[in-house]
């Protein structure tokens, strides 16, 4: 893929970019900065995380103090609002760049609520090749769901860090079971080493989770580390693991776990994985079988350094 040039370079730093075309717009905050230094790792290591923060409704500082704690490379967020009266105009993407020292980070909107955008993002260590963003299918009037798409330049190398938070529980299982089967068609196109993390409102054995462990691995189930769950529940009742990373073959998954903190109504996920060599094989694409009509998504793109 084509090098960005230094325009698309101050495009990152002056604020959002535009797409190809359509509504579905990946925007990038603007403001500078602080970065943070890269944590030591050996050759081809990588530490992410997902996490649901639920809007930062118990502070955004704690949010940013649990990510730095754990001073991940990629991060996924879901629940995060852009200029809302319920995030007090605050842009919660730029708030928790400055915060983490995560410099490179997009936000990619499904919805207005509260007079701003609302949706999931990512925060980044390693530079964005490009952005693109695909609506899921979702039923008349319910809340809309996206996929976003960053290739990221690791060391060198293009890595697809696909995120997303599929429709909510209970109930709409067909919903995410065509959701997920979006996904799975999308992410068989592409050759590059790829991770999916988010919030799947799903347990582990459902139909939409085994859909995408056709061709990914859920990390927490190989690193034996899939009994602890992302999402408690009150009382006596088991929480829900329903937030994942997921990996190609083209990663070696070292180790997961779930963090109990307290900063939102879900518990963040981290896994450490070991990129493979370039040279190494990596699996063929998986055709997916479709489960359902799937109604086609419109996707946008935007590059960024």
């Amino acid at each position: 893929m084509t090098r960005t040039s230094p325009l698309l370079t101050a495009l990152f730093v002056a604020g959002t970019l535009a797409c190809a075309s359509g509504p579905v717009r990946p925007t990038l905050s603007s403001g500078t900065t602080p970065v943070a230094a890269a944590p030591a790792r050996d050759p081809g290591a990588l530490r992410v995380m997902t996490f649901n923060i639920q809007s930062g409704l118990k502070g955004l500082e704690q949010v940013a103090e649990v990510i730095r704690q754990e001073g991940p490379d990629v991060v996924a967020l879901q629940e995060v609002d852009v200029g809302s009266t319920r995030a007090r105009g605050e842009d919660q993407v730029e708030r928790l760049s400055a915060l983490t020292g995560l410099k490179y980070r997009a936000h990619f909107g499904t919805t207005r609520l509260y007079g701003g955008a609302y949706g999931i993002a990512l925060l980044s260590r390693h530079p964005f090749q490009s952005l693109a963003q695909y609506p899921l299918p979702t039923p008349r009037g319910a809340e809309p769901r996206t996929l976003a798409h960053a290739v990221l330049d690791v060391d060198g190398r293009e890595v697809s860090v696909y995120a997303t938070h599929l429709i909510r529980r209970p109930f709409n299982g067909a919903a995410r079971v065509r959701q997920s089967v979006f996904i799975s068609r999308l992410l068989a196109k592409d050759t590059r080493p790829r991770l999916l993390m988010g919030d799947l409102n799903d347990d582990p054995d459902s139909r939409p989770v085994r859909l995408l462990r056709r061709q990914l691995q859920d990390v927490a189930r190989v690193t034996r580390s899939d009994g602890t769950g992302t999402y408690p529940m009150p009382l006596f009742l088991r929480s829900l693991r329903i937030d994942y990373v997921m990996a190609c073959g083209a990663f070696t998954p070292v180790s997961t776990r779930v963090l109990r903190v307290g900063a939102s109504d879900h518990y963040p996920v981290v896994a450490d994985l070991r990129l493979q060599p370039s040279q190494a094989p990596v699996e063929a694409p998986v055709v997916v079988a479709p489960a359902g009509a799937a109604p086609a998504g419109t996707a946008t793109a935007a590059s960024a350094p």
